[in-house]
């Protein structure tokens, strides 16, 4: 077997073995295939396409390039979600807290940003003190003692999915269904979590332009999902308009406060409370309307707000920090009276990146204010 022969195979239209898939992931995660040729398979892919077989034994073979966590200490309950990522999304400091409130064990692993889309990483990082970098004992121990760990990088988790990822970010090879639909599936299935919420942003300020589109990948991640035995449900969000009103790292902690606390712009509400509804359903099996009145009343209550500060205090945050500076606010005037329609939110988002609020490559500095 050999590198050269599975490119042909592929670039025929052939499908590729169980055996192959595993052959060209290890040996590139090695570095025993060079970018050039694993570059020439990934255009292939991109090209022919993958079945439904071959998208399954690549999430596997990924899936075991490294660390693989068992959760199975939390009986269960341990849920994860995933966002295909979005202008003002920032559900994942919403959602965790509530989650974690109502007896759920939430072991999420969370990214930067790199182009328009936030990372919840960076957002974290804007809370004075905050540790996203905690080792795997640490981030088991936390998720056991307090339900909940938003972290950035933990052990060695599907090391050959960052490799692949990093070399299709730049190949022009990243516009693949069967690509992406492994790339996130990897990641989620190493992180062991018994249930996953999947967030399928589609519009304007999406990677995912088309609806159509946009189930497909769905469907197929939700099907990756059922192979490997793990609930799995995704929602398709509009990502037209921006989510919520702030757009920023800080500002957007704020607002995620704003929410916990009740007083959360209304879409954003919204869209938490679905999300972390339906992963509550998955895994505590009631039905979906007891799980809606479940999580409203952890926000009304204020069990959601305490546990977000008690997670910020665990992972060495300052709470009261992310108020500072919140009055430095600028009013820009329109020219004319009238009334908005519409937003575009990947031109917001565009706009944001010019003012560091993300990074235009991975080594860019960003402003957390």
């Amino acid at each position: 077997m050999d590198i050269i022969s599975i490119i042909e195979k592929k670039k025929n239209k052939e499908e590729l073995t169980k055996e192959e898939i595993e052959y060209f992931v290890d040996n590139y995660t090695n570095d025993s295939i060079p970018d050039y040729q694993m570059s020439s398979l990934l255009m292939a892919i991109v090209l022919n396409g993958m079945s439904e077989e071959e998208t399954f034994n690549l999430t596997e073979a990924m899936m075991n390039s490294g660390d693989v966590l068992d959760l199975s200490i939390f009986n269960g309950l341990a849920v994860d979600k995933h966002s295909t990522g979005g202008i003002g999304d920032k559900t994942t400091i919403i959602i965790g807290p509530i989650l974690a409130s109502l007896g759920c064990k939430v072991a999420k692993i969370s990214g930067r940003g790199l182009g328009i889309t936030g990372g919840t990483a960076d957002k974290l990082e804007s809370i004075k003190g905050y540790n996203i970098s905690i080792t795997k004992d640490q981030f088991l121990k936390q998720v056991e003692d307090i339900g909940i760990s938003l972290s950035y990088n933990i052990g060695n988790l599907a090391p050959a999915d960052k490799k692949i990822y990093a070399l299709r970010d730049v190949t022009g090879t990243v516009d693949s269904i069967p690509l992406i639909a492994s790339s996130i599936m990897s990641k989620k299935l190493a992180l062991g979590a018994d249930a996953i919420i999947l967030d399928v942003k589609v519009g304007k300020g999406a990677f995912m332009k088309d609806i159509e589109e946009a189930r497909k990948l769905a469907n197929l991640m939700i099907k990756i999902g059922k192979r490997f035995n793990r609930k799995v449900k995704a929602i398709l969000t509009n990502m037209d308009i921006p989510l919520g009103y702030n757009i920023g790292n800080k500002i957007e902690v704020m607002e995620c406060i704003n929410v916990l606390e009740g007083n959360g712009e209304t879409n954003l509400t919204a869209l938490s409370v679905a999300l972390a509804s339906n992963l509550l359903n998955m895994v505590k099996e009631i039905p979906l309307e007891e799980c809606e009145k479940e999580v409203i009343n952890s926000i009304n209550s204020g069990k959601a707000i305490e546990k977000f500060k008690e997670l910020v205090s665990a992972q060495g945050g300052d709470y009261e920090s992310i108020f500072e500076n919140k009055n430095k606010l600028f009013t820009i005037k329109s020219t004319k009276s009238g009334y908005i329609n519409d937003i575009n939110s990947e031109l917001v988002g565009l706009a944001s990146l010019k003012i560091k609020v993300g990074r235009e490559t991975k080594d860019d500095p960003i402003d957390y204010d």
